[in-house]
C-alpha cells in the first residue's frame, strides 16, 4: 500500500470515528446511546463520515503535506 493511502486511511479513518462519537454525544438529549445505535441513520451517517474523511480530507490533506515538503 503507498504511503498516501495509509496517509489517507489515517486520517480519514480517525475524522470519521471523531465526528461520529461527536453526533452521538451532540444527540444524548433528544435520544439514548442504545436508540442511536438500533437506528440504521447511525450507521449511514458513520459510513458516509468516513468515506468523506478518507477520500475528501484524507487527498485534501495530503496534497497539503506534499506541497509544503516541496517548499522545505
Amino acid at each position: 500500500m503507498s504511503e498516501r493511502w495509509k496517509y489517507q486511511l489515517k486520517i480519514g479513518l480517525f475524522w470519521g470515528l471523531f465526528m461520529t462519537l461527536f453526533n452521538v454525544l451532540f444527540e444524548l438529549q433528544e435520544k439514548t446511546f442504545q436508540e442511536q445505535l438500533a437506528s440504521s441513520n447511525f450507521y449511514l451517517r458513520a459510513v458516509v463520515f468516513t468515506v468523506t474523511g478518507i477520500f475528501l480530507l484524507g487527498y485534501m490533506n495530503w496534497k497539503s503535506r506534499q506541497n509544503q515538503l516541496k517548499k522545505k
